[in-house]
C-alpha cells in the first residue's frame, strides 16, 4: 500500500498542532518530542491503560509504536498478541538506509497519518 505524502507545509502545520495538543493532554509542561509521542502511541496500541512500565517495557512500547506506524508503508505486519496481550509484528521488508533527518520526516509523516486515521484533526 502506497501512502500519499503530505504537502510539507501541511505536514508541518499538522505536526505542530499534534505536538501542542498532546503536550497539553499528556505532559507536565515540557513539550513532547518525537520519542515521547512514539511512546504514547505504543501505550495506546498496547491498550492496557495508564500504568507504570519497566525500562524494558518502555523500549518494547516504542518498538510496538514504530511497527504500527510503519505498517501502512509495508515494512511490518501485525503477527499476533502474546499471552500478556502485547502485540507482535513481523518484518516484511528491511527499512531503507535513511539519514537522520529523513528518518525524522518519515516518522513525523507516519505519526500524522496515524492520527489522521483516528480523526484527530477534525
Amino acid at each position: 500500500m502506497k501512502i500519499v505524502q503530505e504537502n510539507p507545509a501541511n505536514l508541518k502545520d499538522k505536526w505542530e498542532h499534534l505536538v501542542k495538543e498532546l503536550t497539553t493532554q499528556f505532559s507536565d509542561g515540557d513539550t513532547l518530542n518525537l520519542d515521547g509521542i512514539i511512546y504514547l502511541i505504543g501505550v495506546q496500541e498496547l491498550g492496557q491503560g495508564k500504568r507504570q512500565f519497566k525500562k524494558d517495557e518502555k523500549v518494547n512500547l516504542m518498538h510496538i509504536a514504530i511497527c504500527k506506524l510503519l505498517e501502512p508503508y509495508g515494512y511490518y505486519e501485525f503477527d499476533f498478541f502474546d499471552k500478556d496481550g502485547w502485540p507482535h509484528y513481523r518484518i516484511l521488508t528491511d527499512l531503507p538506509s535513511l539519514k537522520p533527518g529523513e528518518q525524522t520526516v518519515l516518522m513525523k509523516e507516519a505519526i500524522v497519518n496515524y492520527f489522521e486515521a483516528l480523526d484527530f484533526f477534525k
